[in-house]
């Protein structure tokens, strides 16, 4: 059997990152978040949101090859397209940058890993800052950062008011539920999300 981790090329000393974060795989299916567990740990820190909760998007996120020759073909072949481990669009990465003086632009997204992961991370917590308190029980309070990741602010907002979210939005729920227990097996035991903590 093939080792997977010897088809990850990794980042010298002089890359973005400065060598923290490996290269996603360019052969599909080889490609873990768990390879990012520092920078996970290290961002959620930072910003103050729960690293299960941004891992638990890294594995949803996780659908598409991430290396960044094949992002830089997928934006020929569909421009617009989002970018990096965290699969941001540019208008919600543009929001992010404007908002927390990001020197980094939209394309270091696919070449830089922990940046891509530290700008999901500010998103989640700007979209943490933007959810009412109380909202419909059907949903944990991750579970509806969840869905504003995928499906932005504004709708997060209506799920957290009760209106049902639509088939795209329920299958991305479906996925960080499912998700959700290997982010945490990957993070250690006690996962830290919110409910986890508050518990």
């Amino acid at each position: 059997m093939v080792d997977p981790t010897a088809a990850v090329p990794r980042p010298g000393p002089d890359a973005q990152d400065g060598g923290e974060a490996p290269t996603p795989p360019l052969r599909p299916g080889h490609y873990d978040p768990a390879d990012y567990t520092g920078c996970v740990l290290r961002s959620a820190a930072e910003t103050g949101v729960s690293p299960q909760v941004v891992m638990t998007v890294l594995y949803n996120e996780a659908y598409k090859p991430h290396h960044p020759l094949l992002e830089r073909l997928w934006q020929w072949w569909k421009p617009g397209a989002s970018f990096g481990v965290g699969n941001m669009h540019r208008a919600t990465f543009e929001q992010i940058r404007s908002t927390y003086g990001l020197s980094k632009q939209w394309h270091d997204l696919r070449d830089d890993p922990a940046f891509a992961i530290h700008a999901a991370a500010l998103y989640l917590k700007d979209l943490d800052r933007s959810l009412p308190e109380r909202h419909v029980r059907r949903y944990t309070r991750d579970e509806l950062l969840a869905l504003g990741y995928n499906a932005g602010e504004r709708n997060m907002r209506a799920f957290a008011r009760g209106v049902p979210p639509g088939p795209m939005a329920r299958s991305y729920l479906r996925r960080f539920r499912a998700n959700r227990d290997r982010a945490a097996s990957t993070l250690g035991k006690g996962g830290g999300s919110r409910e986890a903590a508050a518990g």
